[in-house]
């Protein structure tokens, strides 16, 4: 039987090896004729190749998408992976929110200072000025008496 199992495998060998000399030879027949090959043979082809090609793209994702989902344990890993990116994009906009509010209120302690000193000042200078009135008419007053 042994020598049966051998002889089997030496004959397989050998029918593949015909197949692909096989092959190889209509290959290059098809390459020789590829120059020849009419334009609206061509079109034909892209126009069937294209839809195909893309209709197994679309397997392909569709089949990426479900798989997780097809048993629990995947689909309880994909829910847990779900949650972690979720919570992770909400603690990162709540840390954006932080430092954004930060900025806020430093920024408008500093307008408020700002505008409490000119205030503060433009009072100065207007009580100034009225003083100044006070005085000069008080002079005048005393320059009549």
């Amino acid at each position: 039987m042994a020598a049966t199992n051998g002889s089997t495998k030496t004959q397989a060998k050998r029918t593949r090896t015909n197949a692909k000399r096989t092959a190889n030879s209509a290959g290059r027949t098809a390459k020789a004729a590829a120059p020849e090959k009419n334009q609206v043979q061509s079109v034909a082809e892209t126009a069937v190749d294209l839809p195909v090609g893309a209709v197994l793209n679309v397997a392909d994702r569709v089949s990426e998408l479900v798989d997780p989902w097809t048993d629990r344990r995947g689909a309880e890993k994909k829910v847990k992976a779900y949650r972690t990116r979720i919570t992770r994009t909400l603690k990162r906009a709540e840390r954006r929110g932080t430092t954004a509010r930060r900025k806020a209120t430093t920024e408008a302690r500093r307008n408020r200072r700002e505008a409490e000193q000119r205030v503060r000042k433009t009072i100065d200078e207007q009580t100034a000025r009225a003083q100044d009135l006070v005085d000069q008419v008080t002079e005048q007053l005393s320059a009549l008496r």
